[in-house]
């Protein structure tokens, strides 16, 4: 096996301690790496498996990405798509709503579209949620040539 950051082989300890923790192959350097960006962004699991099976499939985003207001969980700049996951989607107050929509309306005027998806969905349907981020990446890279 080998470590989905740097490509380098791992063992099998190296490999059962990252897949334990984050469900990712990954040598220790990048599993500590990966466990520091949690503890100081409060990544969820999900965005960083999220993270991985896009790169797999050949796209290129950037874990905890600052916007200028916020940190994003994966972000893609050349097409300005920001993807967050919500992992308390369904604990959700009218005041988290209207945050969450303020935070799109900057992001917006930026020129960033955000798409928030449940934790959920990339837990039990990872395959589909990458292959539609990879569609929307499409799209938005089709709507840039237009104009």
């Amino acid at each position: 096996m080998t470590c989905k950051e740097c490509g380098k082989n791992i063992g099998r300890s190296e490999q059962e301690a990252s897949y334990d923790v984050l469900g990712v192959p990954l040598c220790t350097r990048h599993l500590k790496l990966i466990k520091r960006i949690i503890l100081n962004n409060n990544t969820p699991l999900e965005a960083i498996q999220l993270y991985y099976a896009l790169r797999a499939k050949g796209a290129q985003p950037m874990l905890e990405w600052w916007d200028g207001n916020k940190s994003v969980d994966i972000a893609f700049s050349r097409v300005k798509l920001n993807i967050e996951i919500d992992t308390d989607y369904n604990l959700i107050t009218h005041e988290q709503a209207l945050k969450d929509l303020e935070e799109s309306m900057h992001s917006f005027k930026n020129g960033f579209t955000t798409v928030r998806i449940p934790h959920l969905t990339v837990k039990y349907y990872l395959d589909d949620t990458v292959q539609n981020i990879l569609d929307i990446i499409s799209s938005l890279k089709t709507n840039i040539k237009v104009i």
